[in-house]
């Protein structure tokens, strides 16, 4: 080495032997992957993708060329110890998925935890991202947000991770396949009451579409048409304040729940069944616990 002349310094994102990269690709524009990513992708030794023909198609717009692993949900269980014994080697691999960032509600956790415990570094390089996408354009509250990822799809299992939430007073951030969309929707809208809420529709893509509204706007706009795509749902607050089960008042200066179902059949000319229902939308409860806490009070 020549007097006087300092070796290269590595910048820490430099692809370095034995070590996963987790990258974010695009979830619709190609043009929101980032130049790191890029070149991480040109660097490695070999990228674990959920779908080669997807990640493929990245790379060709790219003009990348590398060996490609598949790796999804039914094959991780057994291709993550094949990826570690590489990494083990001195291997640098990338791992992708479709769109998006892996182990967020994609695959990736078992590969990650497993490297982890072997003692392999793990460098996340963070980029485009549905969920985050949303909620900056949502208009909701977003200081603090609850991400539940998919919901059950089966009816009862769904119905009963809802109710789980009713209580939450954050807002709540869901994926959403589009052909269980409207039966989300008319589940949440019973169980947490008409609160309001967007849809997230091809987030960045051609089509992409934002449905503003409360749940029953939502209900109908999804019955009147069909949705396509990719989703993402986001469901704020009843009305901005959260529902309080001790009490029966909600945050803030809100009424107790016997007074205001008094209050709603002045106003609405109903009947104290219809009211209660109505207070019960309001404060994000179903109607059978709305009924539990006005017997409590009534009580006390």
């Amino acid at each position: 080495m020549m007097a006087g002349k300092k070796p290269k310094k590595m910048k820490p994102s430099d692809p370095v032997a034995g070590c996963l990269y987790v990258v974010s690709t695009p979830i619709g524009n190609l043009e929101d992957i980032s130049l790191r990513a890029l070149r991480v992708l040109k660097e490695v030794d070999a990228i674990a993708c959920e779908d080669t023909r997807r990640t493929l198609k990245l790379l060709s717009h790219f003009d990348i060329s590398k060996r490609l692993v598949s790796y999804h949900e039914h094959n991780e269980i057994t291709r993550a110890p094949e990826i570690v014994i590489e990494l083990e080697q001195g291997a640098k691999v990338a791992l992708v998925t479709d769109a998006g960032t892996p182990t967020i509600s994609d695959p990736g956790y078992r590969l990650v935890s497993l490297c982890l415990r072997h003692g392999i570094q793990v460098v996340p390089l963070p980029g485009a991202s549905a969920l985050l996408a949303a909620i900056a354009a949502a208009g909701m509250p977003i200081e603090e947000f609850v991400f539940a990822g998919f919901l059950p799809s089966r009816p009862t299992e769904r119905r009963k991770a809802l109710r789980e939430l009713a209580s939450e007073p954050r807002t709540l951030a869901l994926y959403e396949a589009p052909h269980r969309l409207l039966d989300t929707l008319e589940d949440a809208l019973e169980i947490l009451g008409n609160r309001p809420a967007v849809i997230a529709r091809e987030v960045t893509k051609v089509y992409e579409e934002f449905v503003r509204g409360h749940l029953e706007d939502l209900v109908a706009s999804a019955r009147k048409r069909p949705p396509r795509g990719e989703m993402t749902l986001l469901i704020g607050p009843p009305d901005g304040h959260a529902p309080h089960a001790d009490d029966g008042a909600t945050a803030g200066n809100a009424v107790p729940l016997a007074r205001r179902v008094d209050e709603i059949m002045r106003e609405l000319k109903v009947d104290r069944k219809a009211a209660l229902k109505q207070a019960a939308r309001e404060r994000g409860l179903t109607r059978r616990e709305a009924y539990k806490q006005l017997l409590i009070t009534r009580d006390e």
